[in-house]
């Protein structure tokens, strides 16, 4: 047995990453799959269009044997911590062999050469004196590379999947993992591209054409991947964007001080100020994001901040790794995985509701604030639903 694992979104399962786990078990002689998939919420600072259940089932009836979740905490935080969430989740397992990830070059080797001269000594200097100018810490690391490299890993850094396989390779380094790196050229549309490539469109335009309900999105998907998503919408589950919570995130902005916001994680150098004066101001969450950010912060850094002040977390809430593994859906493949893991794991595995009380406090603080987001996602749906969904919402298995 070959495991191979992946850190993914799915927001939703579409075409290319189909070829992305078809190459990776062609390459890496892969005979099993473990992702590890973000919760309802994503990197971006939003709703999953989809929910995390039924992403699941498209990824495992799509090549994916065992799905793990990443939690919320993790997967809407910045890039360098929703990849050391994902990667450390699949290296707890205790016996994946490979980490597979897309990027623009296509090349493990030049990631691998681009992660050791950020780390070195002369880029992290250079990196200093940026950020004290004032640019953001993407900006301010690129042009430390371009100044102290040259253009070459410069140019690198100017794809945002090779961006983030750099911080994948950056996780395993920080975790001390045995787990091989491989990585996959990325074919057809570029990230958040509106232009399609025959079978292949980018997962942002596809959620685009999903909401204006444009049929046409099923070209770039699979099958059986546009079935569950009927499914869904016909029992009122999805889809589930951000814009059905505007007017609740408006309204808990509007009620927080800056003191609350300052609180949140990541917010530093006095960004509550400006964002607790974009929240009285604004009649839109966009509005909000744009009378907020800046050079150096972000649109993406803004909508996370504001998503996260809006669930209440703070900067104390994460410490280090995810505290637990969560299982979301799995094949007969996937259960031998689980049954490996399950001899090997570093972390305790979570199968059933009655295994969040087992946990130790910090896995409790941390499922219950899970428990809480997922609450907050049922009012995102076509049909508002419920409280109770994450203890009532078994396995999917295939």
């Amino acid at each position: 047995m070959k495991i191979g694992g992946i850190v993914a979104e799915y927001n939703p399962f579409h075409n290319g990453h189909s070829y992305q786990i078809e190459k990776s078990k062609e390459l890496g002689e892969w005979t099993h799959v473990v992702a590890a998939m973000s919760s309802n919420y994503v990197q971006r600072g939003e709703t999953a269009l989809i929910s995390k259940w039924a992403r699941a089932e498209m990824a495992v009836k799509n090549g994916v044997d065992l799905v793990i979740e990443i939690p919320t905490l993790w997967s809407t935080s910045y890039a360098q911590r929703f990849a050391f969430g994902g990667v450390s989740l699949l290296n707890s397992l205790g016996c994946v062999d490979m980490l597979s990830f897309g990027s623009e070059c296509g090349n493990i080797d030049e990631l691998i050469e681009c992660k050791d001269a950020i780390n070195s000594d002369a880029v992290s200097e250079r990196l200093k004196e940026n950020l004290e100018y004032g640019l953001s810490f993407a900006s301010a690391r690129s042009e430390a590379l371009k100044a102290v490299c040259g253009n070459r890993f410069f140019d690198i850094l100017e794809e945002p999947n090779n961006t983030l396989g750099v911080e994948y390779l950056q996780a395993l380094d920080k975790l001390g993992s045995d787990m091989i790196p491989m990585t996959i050229r990325r074919i057809g549309a570029s990230h958040d591209s509106v232009m399609r490539s025959e079978n292949f469109a980018c997962a942002s335009d596809i959620r685009r054409m999903m909401l204006e309900e444009n049929k046409e999105w099923e070209m770039y998907v699979p099958q059986s991947v546009a079935d569950i998503y009927a499914r869904e919408a016909e029992n009122g589950k999805a889809p589930c964007p951000i814009s059905k919570l505007e007017f609740s995130i408006l309204c808990c902005m509007r009620q927080l001080s800056a003191e609350d916001i300052g609180l949140s994680p990541d917010v530093s150098e006095g960004m509550e100020y400006r964002i607790h004066d974009a929240a009285l101001r604004a009649s839109s969450l966009e509005e909000l994001f744009q009378l907020a950010k800046t050079k150096r912060y972000s649109h993406a850094r803004i909508r996370r901040i504001v998503l996260h002040a809006f669930m209440g977390f703070v900067a104390d809430d994460y410490r280090g790794e995810p505290p637990y593994i969560h299982v979301l859906a799995m094949n007969d493949k996937g259960k031998e995985i689980l049954k490996e893991a399950k001899e090997k794991a570093s972390k305790p595995i979570v199968t059933k509701a009655s295994d969040f009380n087992e946990l130790d406090d910090y896995g409790r603080h941390v499922f219950a604030l899970e428990d809480m987001c997922t609450d907050v996602y049922s009012l995102a749906s076509p049909v508002i639903f419920p409280c109770g969904r994450e203890k009532t919402n078994g396995i999917t298995i295939i």
